[in-house]
């Protein structure tokens, strides 16, 4: 048992007065914050654990199927309305950056308001943003005034801001509910449905390609009816999981550190502590406005105090230009992977018909992808999830830029000399996988994980939605930049280049990462570089009744706290 929680329970009676009113418990609310601060941090494992890292991965599941699925309906849309054709590169762009660019907004839109209106109240409404926006894409049309591509562009911008709030909010749901020693497991299971949102976007792709292939052979160029109803299934189909999970995400119980430390009401909060790691009884304790806790508030003035301070103000930057310089490389590195592709023989197709380029293009993308995800993609997650916490954010974060920037110098400088023999092919495509495993065993889960740890209660979200933002910046200027700097001088003849400036800011990304604390096995309230022993200012706070304490108790005794 924690020593606050101890302290409590060893002050409960069992006793009611007259034989109708029940005896209380009397301590102070720093006391009372700090018993119910403790049960939280060293609870064990769960099923309202598993259920939060289920109710928030999904999200992140939905979130990249719907950024990742683009890749191949833009190829489509292309065929559909330029009779067999492609997009134009500012028609490409477009549909490719709106989704990053809602993104962006989002993360710090939706960081804010869970800061200020609560997490509860905001969770699910980023669903109904991304569900909303989706359907919008799966049926959208053009008209004589308005041009199909204008109309997704709008759609995909919603999405990409719904999007952008499930950062924030999943991320700082799970870190202040997880137990300190297996936040960092829950965290980066939440965030390694990412790879298998990706994934399931190319199983979709295979599955839907493959299904009208009779259509996509036999329709004329000018009346691609068959491929017009596959990029509309498969964007479409990117909202099923986020309905399935909407209802789990309306219904979540607020965190009990936003009630305490922001809604100020210590009292409930310790209440509903029990509510969520046990099947007790909830009890509703509404609260007046005399009974609330006095403790930091959250203002633009004590923001810029509490961040103009060096060791606060430092850890911002440190997490916000790491996930920067992070984002440059893991979304331009999507500029090579038709090179990847071609070189395991899942490229363009160029024999037979032009209905037989269009199938077998699309089926070849479809496949490929799917192997790229199972090489790289997804075990890099699994492996950051196992050594989390045990060896450490720091540590996996540092690994991984530096192997990032050997990796990258490697490809940008070597790059005309592997693809000139087939064997430096194969050594490309070696390279190209350890690139995406070593993203995701290292920077690409912990520049998630850290920014969740490492602010204050009243500032957690908005800390996060910063530090996302900034990543999303560096995503957007990879795709807008790196897209105009690719062709200079040719088809592709300046990728080696842009390989070396993805290694340059990997190098940066390892001394950003040196400004951050490791926040392996502390409690956020430690992270949050605060004095805990004065946070509270005491005031006059009812006490708990016995019927409450009772429940603590049983809670205490079943998991043997």
């Amino acid at each position: 048992m924690p020593p606050e929680a101890e302290k409590i329970q060893g002050t409960n009676g069992n006793h009611t007065t007259n034989g109708h009113h029940p005896a209380t418990t009397t301590c102070t609310a720093s006391e009372r914050r700090r018993a119910a601060l403790s049960e939280v941090d060293e609870a064990p494992f769960s099923r309202f654990h598993v259920k939060t890292c289920i109710v928030a991965g999904v999200g992140f599941f939905t979130d990249a199927y719907d950024l990742f699925s683009i890749s191949i309906a833009a190829t489509m849309i292309g065929y559909v309305y330029h009779d067999g054709g492609s997009n134009t590169t500012n028609q490409d762009l477009g549909l490719k950056v709106a989704a990053p660019i809602g993104t962006l907004f989002g993360q710090l839109l939706f960081g804010w308001l869970a800061d200020h209106v609560g997490r509860k109240r905001m969770y699910g409404i980023e669903l109904i943003i991304i569900i909303i926006g989706t359907l919008g894409q799966a049926v959208a049309g053009e008209a004589p005034a308005i041009s199909i591509y204008g109309v997704l562009i709008m759609w995909r911008f919603i999405m990409g801001t719904g999007i952008g709030g499930d950062y924030p909010l999943s991320a700082i749901i799970t870190s202040e509910f997880a137990a300190r020693r297996i936040r960092g497991r829950m965290m980066a299971a939440v965030f390694s449905a990412q790879g298998w949102g990706n994934l399931t976007s190319a199983i979709v792709s295979v599955i839907t390609v493959s299904a009208y292939k009779t259509e996509i052979l036999s329709e004329p160029l000018n009346d691609l009816k068959g491929i017009d109803q596959c990029w509309r299934i498969i964007i479409g189909l990117g909202c099923v999981p986020a309905v399935v999970a909407l209802y789990f995400r309306l219904t979540i119980p607020e965190t009990p550190r936003y009630t305490m430390d922001i809604e100020r009401n210590i009292k409930q909060a310790s209440q509903d502590v029990d509510t969520f790691l046990t099947e007790g009884t909830f009890v509703e304790d509404p609260i007046h406005n005399v009974e609330r806790a006095e403790v930091p508030k959250a203002t633009w003035k004590d923001f810029r105090k509490h961040f103009s301070q060096w060791k606060n103000f430092k850890i911002l930057f440190g997490t916000s230009w790491s996930w920067f310089a992070l984002d440059i490389a893991f979304y331009g590195l999507g500029l090579n992977s038709a090179t990847i592709l071609s070189a395991i023989g899942f490229g363009t197709y160029t024999a037979g018909s032009k209905q037989e380029n269009m199938y077998q293009t699309l089926y070849n993308v479809s496949v490929g992808n799917i192997i790229l995800a199972v090489g790289g993609l997804i075990p890099g997650y699994y492996f950051t999830m196992a050594f989390v916490d045990f060896w450490g954010r720091k540590p996996i974060q540092l690994m991984g830029f530096i192997l990032l920037t050997i990796i990258f110098c490697c490809m940008g400088f070597g790059y005309h000399a592997m693809l000139a023999t087939g064997p430096g092919e194969k050594a490309f495509v070696f390279l190209y996988c350890m690139a995406n495993f070593f993203q995701n065993f290292g920077p690409n889960t912990t520049t998630f994980i850290i920014p969740g740890e490492v602010f204050p209660t009243r500032y957690r979200s908005t800390g996060h939605g910063i530090s996302a933002a900034s990543g999303k910046l560096g995503a957007i200027i990879s795709q807008v930049g790196f897209a105009r700097l690719i062709n200079i001088g040719g088809k592709n003849a300046w990728l080696n280049h842009i390989l070396e400036l993805f290694a340059f800011f990997m190098l940066t990304g390892i001394f950003s990462t040196l400004l951050l604390p490791e926040t392996k096995g502390l409690t956020l309230e430690t992270l949050s570089n605060e004095d805990q022993s004065h946070f509270v200012r005491e005031v006059s706070i009812p006490a708990i009744p016995d019927e409450v304490a009772h429940i603590s108790a049983e809670h205490r005794a079943r998991h043997q706290l």
